[in-house]
């Protein structure tokens, strides 16, 4: 029997409203509920939020607060929320700022979900901090490379978590002396991704259509290790794959945050069906809606984790896999700790994404099962946040 924990969950939903960032998080709430414990959610990274109706930073949190409004009664945590304002003076919305105290006093455990906060004043009267890296690369090589920040930041846990599960094998090129990390993964609540109408195709398929969910270019977040550079943009490795849609008979579409109309046009030209991503990931219903209505996802990964072969695994594609959607994704590592070949490939050259296809029409029903059958023994929410909390020792 565990013992009933209070846990904070900090992280950044609000400030970057949209459908990935808020799933990321729901799932470590729910999960850790669904174990027992108490649990608040908790946004006090002291940054401006982003509003996208206006498509801007912004100091006005009225949009920010909503949207957080919204989601925790969705998940029926009215009253265990809060949001500090920095952008009007440390203003406190959802809990009262005696009841914000309180929690912080009071708290077991706090686990900050992308490592997205950096720690202060009432954080540190939370004896069991976690440090939780979700999207391993740049933070680990600054730590290595002695930048104060970042050892500041980790620094301020007690407990270190990362998603690269293949952190310390011989291919894997990520550093990481000085922190003992625990290796982890996304939780997943089975049942919010579990579609109400299983689609049943019976042996192979004559055309399938394959999605993912993605920013086009992001700048800024390269980063230098050993003499090479390491790109943050996943364009770079869409555009090695551009030809794709010419190599397989099935639609493969891309909900596609993206400014640039010369890319745009070269995705089209090309074969790619493109939507924008906007509409479906303002929302988290609409952005599940759109993995329910896929036949399975297509996608690359980030140049550091494909080099660095760091393990990562993204929370869209386990989402996609406990959907009962196969999944065709860019190789990290993460074979060595997830089943492929079966619901889910990891690919390395057009080739193997040509055979991944191939393997998926032969025997549509198979590979949807065994998709949903490596969801639930990886990726359960309880399954994974059990984990943590017996590694942490509590």
């Amino acid at each position: 029997m565990r013992t009933k924990l209070r846990l904070i969950v900090l992280g950044a939903m609000g400030r970057i409203p949209f459908a990935g960032m808020a799933w990321e998080a729901l799932h470590y709430i729910e999960g850790f509920r669904r174990l027992g414990h108490e649990v608040y959610y908790v946004e006090d990274t002291w940054t401006w939020p982003f509003d996208p109706k206006r498509n801007t930073v912004t100091s006005d949190s009225s949009y920010t607060v909503d949207y957080l409004a919204r989601l925790m009664r969705w998940c029926e945590l009215n009253d265990h929320w809060a949001y500090r304002a920095v952008e009007q003076g440390g203003r406190i919305y959802g809990l009262s700022e005696s009841q914000f105290q309180r929690v912080f006093r009071e708290a077991d455990i706090l686990v900050n979900v992308t490592a997205s906060t950096e720690l202060h004043e009432e954080h540190f009267n939370v004896p069991v901090r976690v440090y939780l890296q979700t999207d391993p690369g740049a933070n680990e090589i600054k730590a290595a490379k002695g930048d104060k920040f970042v050892l500041d930041l980790i620094n301020a846990h007690t407990h270190f978590f990362n998603f690269a599960e293949n952190l310390g094998a011989p291919d894997c090129g990520l550093p990481f002396e000085g922190f003992p990390y625990h290796l982890t993964r996304q939780p997943i609540v089975l049942d919010w991704f579990t579609p109400r109408v299983a689609v049943s195709q019976n042996g192979s398929h004559p055309r399938l259509r394959f999605t993912t969910v993605a920013n086009w270019q992001q700048s800024g977040q390269d980063i230098e290790w050993n003499g090479d550079i390491y790109a943050w943009s996943k364009h770079h490795e869409f555009l090695r794959f551009i030809d794709l849609p010419s190599r397989v008979a099935h639609t493969v579409e891309l909900a596609l945050s993206c400014q640039d109309s010369q890319a745009k046009h070269l995705l089209e030209s090309r074969g790619w069906d493109l939507v924008d991503a906007l509409p479906l990931t303002t929302g988290i219903l609409p952005y599940r809606d759109y993995i329910f209505s896929s036949d399975g996802e297509f996608t690359v990964a980030k140049d550091q984790n494909i080099r660095l072969r760091t393990g990562w695994f993204s929370e869209r594609s386990a989402s996609y896999l406990t959907a009962g959607k196969p999944v065709i994704t860019q190789d990290t590592g993460f074979g060595r700790v997830l089943p492929t070949g079966e619901g889910l490939f990891a690919f390395q050259t057009m080739d193997d994404i040509v055979s991944a296809f191939k393997a998926i029409e032969s025997d549509y029903e198979r590979h949807s099962r065994a998709a949903r059958a490596i969801a639930e023994e990886y990726f359960r929410a309880e399954t994974v946040l059990g984990k943590m909390i017996d590694e942490i020792g509590l």
